[in-house]
């Protein structure tokens, strides 16, 4: 568990690491990056680097918290990489629906597979399901994950490398956009941004303008018509279980 610098999210929670990359977006992944900073740190968790990897002492970790928090599961990996077996998933899921106070936000680029294991979770409406979009190649995931039973489904469009016109955004319930960062990273048209904006505005979608990217993110910042955007679906109101 750590806090998170990530704008849309409280803190991270990584019960498994490591993932192999799967399409265009992954390119530049900054996980594997930092994977090898921890490894080389000593840390036991990323010991073998970037292989996928279970950690069942981390289950134990979200019945810790004392207070509510909102938590982006797996800011290092995939929960629905193949390597990851089902029954582990579900472990990590049953963690999840033992704690209602807290919001979980589950991110995969794998929504094939997400379609296909959906019926065998529990989706309590504290666990938040999204799909990364990096382009127009990938537009298929949405439809993945408009089928499954999560209660709140999101869209990450980031990186964005392309432009993505005339998204089906029925059943979404939010979408972030945000331009890649690092000393390679690929360039984000405004227009797409303003476009993607139209588009939930159409569609009465929340909107969350992450960052513009490049080499420094922190002086590109996120300002975008001239404000930021920061909105996020309504949390639940859960009864703590303090």
């Amino acid at each position: 568990m750590a806090q998170s610098s990530i704008e849309w999210t409280e803190m991270t929670w990584n019960p498994t690491t490591g993932c192999t990359k799967i399409s265009a977006g992954c390119k530049f992944c900054y996980a594997e990056v930092m994977s090898k900073r921890l490894k080389a740190m000593g840390v036991e968790k990323y010991k073998d680097n970037f292989k996928v990897r279970v950690h069942e002492p981390s289950l134990k970790i979200p019945y810790t918290w004392k207070s509510s928090k909102v938590v982006f599961v797996n800011s290092m990996s995939d929960l629905f990489h193949e390597d990851i077996p089902l029954e582990y998933i579900q472990k990590v899921f049953k963690v999840m629906n033992d704690n209602p106070q807290h919001v979980f936000q589950v991110l995969t680029k794998r929504a094939q597979r997400l379609s296909e294991v959906h019926k065998k979770l529990n989706w309590t409406h504290n666990i938040w399901m999204g799909v990364s979009v990096e382009d127009e190649r990938v537009v298929d995931r949405i439809d993945f994950l408009r089928n499954t039973k999560a209660h709140t489904k999101f869209l990450s469009l980031e990186p964005l490398i392309g432009p993505l016109s005339n998204l089906n955004l029925k059943k979404i319930n939010w979408v972030i956009v945000g331009g890649e960062s690092g000393p390679k990273a690929r360039p984000m048209d405004e227009d797409w941004v303003l476009d993607i904006y139209d588009q939930c505005k159409k569609a009465k979608v929340s909107f969350f303008f992450k960052q513009w990217g490049g080499k420094n993110k922190k002086a590109s910042g996120r300002i975008l018509n001239g404000r930021t955007y920061d909105e996020m679906p309504r949390i639940l109101e859960v009864e703590s279980k303090e």
